[in-house]
């Protein structure tokens, strides 16, 4: 007969337990060091100083090209021109030509040749004066020595229109209105524009 061992299971619970021990060190066994960034650049501050200065330079030459770039176009766009009558056209005719910034006032009479030019922001006023066939344009300047330059024998619909024109541009310029941003013919349609809310 069989007489079952009085001796006692011993139950071995130590390996059960191992894994959570195992999961509570994870933590310290896998902890990344932090990656040094080595190509990072350390500038002192009298770098940090020469680098904003440089900075500084180039974006003031950019507003200046920028600038001049305005200054050219705006002296090299005709807006309108008029001459005068003459029975020899070309040869004896006086002319007025109107450009975003000045007015320019060419007189041609036998072997001599004139010009003048005035600035749209120094001119104070703007007469026409108008016959039965002909105007006569006068335009004051605070600058010029005569103090007005006067231009006759020209046709009445295009000399209203110039006055209108310069009368606009003058408004513009005192309003610091950037006129570059339009082409001729779309500034001249808010000049135009301008003449009649005033009217």
């Amino acid at each position: 007969m069989f007489i079952p061992s009085k001796i006692p299971k011993i139950i071995f619970t130590g390996f059960p337990l191992l894994p959570k021990k195992i999961a509570k060190l994870k933590p310290f066994i896998h902890k990344k060091k932090p990656i040094e960034n080595n190509n990072r650049l350390t500038h002192t501050p009298t770098q940090q100083g020469h680098d904003e200065h440089t900075k500084n330079q180039i974006r003031k030459k950019e507003e200046t090209l920028d600038t001049v770039n305005q200054l050219i176009k705006k002296s090299n766009r005709r807006i309108m021109s008029i001459s005068s009558f003459s029975l020899l056209p070309g040869f004896f005719q006086n002319t007025i030509e109107v450009e975003e910034s000045r007015i320019i006032f060419i007189f041609k009479q036998p072997f001599t040749f004139q010009s003048h030019s005035v600035d749209i922001a120094d001119v104070s006023n703007v007469f026409i004066e108008s016959a039965f066939f002909f105007a006569k344009m006068q335009v004051v300047s605070r600058t010029f020595i005569q103090n007005d330059i006067t231009i006759g024998n020209l046709s009445k619909t295009e000399a209203n229109k110039i006055r209108r024109i310069i009368e606009g541009l003058r408004t513009f310029a005192r309003a610091k209105i950037d006129t570059s941003v339009y082409e001729v013919d779309e500034l001249i349609q808010k000049l135009e524009e301008l003449h009649q809310t005033r009217e």
